[in-house]
């Protein structure tokens, strides 16, 4: 699917019947974006803007020279986006885009959130994107100002967890079964969440470090100094991204330590049950052996003294464990 904006906002369908067709409706445009493109569709911008489109595969290339290059007199961009974001699973998109003299184009195979907000949006900015520098500052400007709120939602998120994980004392000793072993897979999924908005800002930052020194930036000042602004944010949002990453280190570190606590006071009441009783134990087994001369057999008493001097052997040493504080 092609969709083609013009400065303020106005969208069309491409029509692609002809290639006339197609050239009289991309006159006057300013953003051309090719969501899941097929081969022909790809084919026809390519004959009518005399342009080569990235295609699925070149995308996915991780080094800077097929992410980041100039040709001809167009610029190739790719940056790496969140998408679905608020699911279980986020993941990231490559996003071409393609700077050209007269058109910005972009190539995408997914939907990510800001591309929404900023067609939503494209009708208030003032004066428009008369230009391809002001539509791709601004599309930037909206993916960072996107990926912030990504991260405020993942600050929440760990907020909530490091309530659930520590709370209140009064219900630490009353947790249901598994309760922190939960907690652990949803900081898991945070920190699946925070990487993929790290790993996003690194690829925006490169972006837009090429972008500032593009020679069509250069000559439009406005254009520049967005770019700048938006460069700067996207460091104060590594730097966030980088805090946060810290804290959710902390959480799951407390969470398996919590675990281990409570693992250690299983065993430690274990252990000290088993030291409680082998007194009362030993006294059992002694009067329990089948010798011939045993002379407390003989003796009326025996048995209720057994017993208090069993009961007694199990009840000091549990007050001395409280005494010393390990119960």
């Amino acid at each position: 699917m092609i969709t083609v904006f013009r400065p303020h906002g106005e969208a069309c369908a491409l029509p692609t019947a002809t290639d006339s067709a197609a050239a009289d409706a991309l006159d006057g445009a300013v953003w051309v974006d090719l969501l899941e493109p097929t081969r022909d569709e790809e084919a026809l911008i390519e004959r009518v803007l005399s342009i080569e489109v990235p295609t699925r595969d070149e995308l996915k290339d991780i080094e800077p020279s097929s992410r980041l290059y100039t040709e001809g007199n167009a610029a190739y961009l790719t940056a790496s986006l969140m998408v679905k974001a608020e699911s279980d699973l986020p993941h990231l998109t490559d996003v071409a885009f393609i700077l050209t003299p007269n058109k910005l184009l972009t190539v995408r195979y997914a939907e990510p959130r800001s591309f929404s907000l900023f067609k939503s949006a494209m009708h208030r900015i003032p004066g428009g994107c008369s230009s391809p520098t002001v539509m791709i500052t601004r599309l930037l400007e909206t993916i960072a100002d996107r990926t912030a709120e990504i991260l405020e939602t993942a600050v929440s998120r760990a907020d909530k967890l490091s309530l659930e994980v520590f709370g209140d004392k009064r219900h630490l000793s009353r947790r249901p079964p598994r309760y922190l072993e939960d907690r652990i897979v949803q900081i898991s999924a945070l920190h699946r969440l925070l990487a993929k908005t790290r790993d996003s800002l690194m690829s925006l930052s490169r972006v837009l470090t090429f972008l500032h020194g593009l020679p069509a930036l250069q000559s439009d000042r406005e254009s520049l100094e967005r770019c700048r602004t938006v460069t700067r944010d996207v460091q104060s949002l590594s730097e966030h991204a980088n805090f946060v990453a810290g804290n959710i280190t902390f959480l799951l570190d407390a969470s398996l330590g919590l675990i281990n606590l409570e693992q250690n006071a299983i065993i430690k009441i274990f252990s000290i049950a088993s030291v409680v009783l082998l007194p009362p134990t030993l006294i059992a087994s002694t009067y329990g052996m089948n010798f011939e001369f045993m002379p407390e057999l003989r003796v009326a008493s025996a048995y209720p003294l057994t017993l208090v001097a069993m009961g007694l052997s199990a009840i000091l040493p549990f007050f001395f464990f409280r005494w010393k504080g390990w119960l």
